[in-house]
């Protein structure tokens, strides 16, 4: 199961979760938390079984009525892909359309995505606003690392693309 996740932040907010899914049977498989917006946002996946999902229900709507909304989402069977598991970091100037921009060159070249994050910063020199993007792809069978960097570069001539030297494993 997924649990989808969002509201005002405070503290404990991540521990009453746990504590839903620990007291329902469930085991704490994976998640991504943050705070954004001025918000706590996130998913988390859990192996729960399956006569246990309503003990899961009543424990997040409690959860709920401490300003956070729980939706519980039936997670899909993991598929076995093929390609290459690769982490990139991309650095550019920002500007509006920028993702839409990165993200479209990565589906011409038929790359999916499987983890993406992204924020602004300051520039170190000039401090004006820097996008940097952090993701973890799939290059289909017979793309090169150099033709998705010269796809990407293309955006902007502002715009870097570094690859970790070895790629993670899915």
């Amino acid at each position: 199961m997924i649990l989808t996740v969002v509201g005002s932040d405070r503290p404990g907010l991540t521990r009453a979760i746990a504590e839903a899914v620990f007291d329902s049977g469930g085991n704490w498989l994976e998640s991504h938390l943050s705070r954004l917006g001025g918000k706590y946002v996130g998913s988390v996946l859990v192996e729960l079984p399956e006569d246990r999902l309503d003990e899961l229900d009543v424990a997040v709507r409690s959860i709920d009525a401490m300003g956070i909304k729980i939706d519980i989402i039936a997670a899909a069977e993991d598929e076995e892909r093929s390609g290459l598991s690769q982490a990139i970091e991309i650095v550019g100037q920002d500007r509006p359309g920028i993702v839409r921009e990165v993200t479209s060159a990565l589906a011409k070249l038929d790359v999916n995505i499987d983890d993406f994050i992204t924020k602004i910063e300051g520039s170190a020199w000039s401090g004006a606003p820097l996008f940097r993007a952090k993701a973890q792809i799939v290059l289909p069978a017979g793309l090169s690392t150099d033709k998705l960097r010269e796809a990407l570069e293309a955006i902007s001539g502002e715009i870097m693309v570094d690859f970790v030297a070895e790629p993670v494993s899915s």
